[in-house]
């Protein structure tokens, strides 16, 4: 049988979350209709990621260059489905998102789109407004979170990918391309607000909200810092905890 769609997964040294991202999406998978396959995009790890992979009978393909935006092109690239899902190695998927984001790619009026966002824990106030100011912007501009993007695989090639020249935002560019692609199609672009994909906290159990907010403002007054790794440490820097 054909695979259908191809659920991509870019993981840098994820062995602590993998396993819980690959046994939801196992047991969300078997429920559905289509026929999917799991990717997970080895981004140069040095720890079990791989190992962990393919114990869960995932296809494990290897990026050398510790990017995200070239680890999910990578995936891509050898993906077999006509629909893409690029999923985060932190994040859950519930069943029912992953049902409604098919659905929603099966009907043809859809090029592409994102989820509504929670947390895998209860957060703090500050942080609860954080995500929530999130989810409203997200809803409002029709722009995905990167841990949970769904798009027609046509759509993504002719728009050339996620872009290789930034290191961070890249699901917004992805968003704004397959918008404008859309438009020319009279496709929308749609942003799925219930179920949530639920995803870790850990960047705000690592940061304070100050400092999360000042690498917003970061992107927001100077859009092209993107383009630098060494001022996108937020996405791809642990920082030692005490």
């Amino acid at each position: 049988m054909p695979i259908n769609y191809s659920i991509i997964i870019p993981a840098y040294n994820e062995e602590d979350f993998l396993p819980a991202t690959l046994t939801a999406l196992q047991e969300a998978m078997p429920k559905l209709a289509l026929r999917g396959e799991i990717i997970v995009v080895d981004n140069n790890s040095n720890d079990k990621t791989a190992v962990i992979a393919e114990n869960q009978n995932a296809k494990v393909v290897y990026e050398a260059i510790n990017q995200i935006s070239r680890a999910r092109n990578t995936g891509a690239r050898v993906a077999q489905g006509r629909y893409l899902i690029f999923v985060d190695a932190d994040t859950i998927i519930p069943y029912k998102l992953l049902q409604q984001a098919l659905a929603n790619l099966e009907s043809g009026d859809i090029i592409g789109g994102g989820a509504c966002v929670a947390g895998n824990v209860r957060l703090p106030i500050s942080y609860q407004v954080l995500l929530k100011l999130w989810n409203f912007i997200s809803k409002l501009t029709k722009n995905a979170a990167g841990s949970f993007i769904y798009c027609q695989r046509d759509a993504f090639e002719k728009i050339g990918g996620f872009s290789e020249k930034v290191y961070a935002s890249e699901e917004i560019w992805l968003s704004r391309k397959l918008k404008k692609l859309g438009r020319k199609r009279n496709q929308r672009f749609y942003i799925i607000k219930e179920p949530p994909v639920i995803t870790s906290m850990r960047k705000m159990q690592w940061y304070s909200p100050l400092r999360i907010f000042l690498y917003l403002l970061l992107i927001v007054l100077f859009p092209f810092s993107v383009r630098f790794k060494s001022l996108c440490t937020f996405w791809y820097r642990k920082p030692a905890l005490k």
